[in-house]
């Protein structure tokens, strides 16, 4: 699995959490936050995608990640 594998799953988790950015063209340096995701819908979107590629990882972890490529290049060190 690769990195862009992962940012392809993070992108159908946001969709699903949030549906208004269904027509949204996603870049990697998109931030969860400023697309309007609170807290409660970042930690649904990483928890999902955790599960959709059976991994375990502390959401701590994740944390450091500044935008959406970030986050899909931190789960690919740990995958």
């Amino acid at each position: 699995m690769n990195q862009e594998h992962i940012f392809e799953i993070i992108i159908g988790h946001v969709r699903e959490v949030l549906p208004e950015l269904e027509a949204h063209a996603f870049q990697q340096t998109d931030s969860l936050r400023a697309l309007g995701a609170n807290s409660i819908d970042r930690a649904d979107i990483l928890m999902m995608t955790l599960e959709s590629l059976s991994l375990n990882i502390p959401l701590p972890e994740m944390a450091k990640a500044e935008n959406i490529g970030e986050l899909a290049s931190i789960i690919h060190a740990k995958a």
